[in-house]
């Protein structure tokens, strides 16, 4: 790894450029990658670490996957963008591949999760209008507590996150939060609240710290949407495509919801691909003219996306990430027997989180995840007090293991 140091800046050097030139809307842990390959990065001085963030669940499929580079590669030599003033030859070919890979009559693609999740309510408001009969500008959607769905002005309305929310208003109005993994509430609102025309929900909240609702929530909240002519937005961008150990985190349920919103591992974290899929009787209100997107269904993004999820289901990581979720977790409790720094672990496939007995206030996880760096593994902690574990899901039982033991070193040997 020694020649990646040549002509290459310092650690220093590049956070220094970042500070100076770049906006402060994130603060990263202070580690300075330079280069991704499976389950591992290295750093600019050759460092090599575990990576147990998978950019927030975006490179499920492993860093720089030679089939998923190879993909955007050979596109990239041939058309890379037409808008959608054209017709090209990938979108239609893609399109067919990812509606029949999750069962829908038909996508609308775009690039970003947030821009997904925007395009899932325009889509919902517009069907509420022109299919449910509601008043026009009356439409509500459900969202719950704590939730996360971006930070567009229009997703931090409907957020209880006041880091994404203060200074940022007027907000955008027809939104009711209730309480994530309450069925009642949900039946409450539903009884009382008039031209409700979706219920947007995350199916485990991953931001809120990896809070994973109780077995047949989702089902039933299925269930009462259906019954009160309400659709289920499934927001999968960070659980889905594998990650929680099912191709979808609502197949854990057998739940098909209404609209459903991808993003991240959809390219493998090669490129922005998102994507809202639905049936016929919901996305056929969208007409030409009244929704879209320059980039959104480029070549580009169709063969990234063909090849990430063809990746997905030919060396099955739904499969291997559900296995390997089961034995960290068992390891990981072992772990937490042995300290009490840590009160618990919760999760689902590869997509876990450890519970710091500490303050939200506190530097206590922030200062576990720098020993943890210091130790050859990252991650990053979620809400000052949850440590969010997620590593690429090509990883192996050996590697899981190993990763386990610097996590047990690190914690063994951490004092506050």
């Amino acid at each position: 790894m020694n020649t990646m140091t040549e002509n290459r800046l310092s650690s220093t050097a590049a956070m220094e450029l970042e500070n100076e030139y770049g906006a402060h809307n994130y603060h990263p842990l202070p580690v300075v990658l330079a280069k991704g390959e499976g389950v591992f990065v290295w750093d600019v001085e050759g460092k090599k670490y575990y990576d147990f963030l998978s950019a927030y669940s975006a490179v499920n499929q492993g860093h720089c996957h030679p089939e998923i580079i190879n993909a955007l590669m050979e596109q990239a030599k041939e058309l890379t963008l037409t808008s959608r003033a054209f017709y090209n030859d990938t979108l239609g070919v893609y399109e067919k591949y990812v509606t029949e890979f999750f069962g829908f009559d038909k996508v609308l693609p775009m690039n970003t999760g947030a821009e997904a999740v925007e395009t899932a309510i325009k889509l919902c408001r517009k069907w509420g209008y022109e299919k449910k009969g509601i008043a026009e500008n009356k439409a509500k959607i459900i969202v719950c507590g704590n939730n996360f769905h971006g930070r567009t002005t229009t997703i931090i309305s409907f957020s209880n996150d006041e880091d994404a929310r203060k200074n940022f208003g007027p907000y955008t109005e027809g939104f009711v939060s209730i309480e994530y993994n309450n069925i009642e509430a949900l039946i409450k609102v539903l009884r009382e609240e008039k031209d409700v025309a979706g219920f947007l929900v995350e199916p485990i909240q991953g931001e809120a710290g990896v809070y994973v609702p109780t077995d047949g929530y989702l089902k039933q909240a299925k269930e009462v949407c259906e019954a009160n002519n309400v659709l289920f937005i499934a927001d999968e961008v960070q659980t889905g495509i594998a990650r929680t150990g099912k191709i979808l985190a609502c197949d854990y349920e057998n739940v098909k919801p209404d609209i459903l919103i991808l993003g991240k591992a959809l390219s493998g974290g090669v490129y922005p691909v998102s994507a809202v899929l639905a049936n016929n009787d919901i996305m056929e209100v969208i007409k030409p003219g009244q929704h879209g997107s320059t980039f959104g269904g480029n070549p580009l993004a169709a063969k990234v996306a063909i090849a990430a999820l063809e990746v997905i289901k030919n060396e099955n990581l739904a499969e291997n990430a559900y296995r390997l979720g089961e034995l960290f977790r068992t390891e990981m409790n072992k772990v937490i027997e042995q300290t009490d720094l840590v009160s618990a672990i919760r999760g689902k496939g590869l997509l876990n989180a450890i519970l710091i007995n500490d303050t939200e206030d506190s530097s206590t996880a922030w200062d576990i995840c720098i020993k943890l760096r210091d130790n050859g593994l990252l991650a990053k902690p979620t809400h000052g007090n949850i440590i969010r574990f997620a590593p690429p899901l090509v990883m192996d039982e050996e590697q899981l293991l190993d990763c386990v033991n610097i996590i047990k070193k690190t914690l063994m040997e951490f004092k506050k």
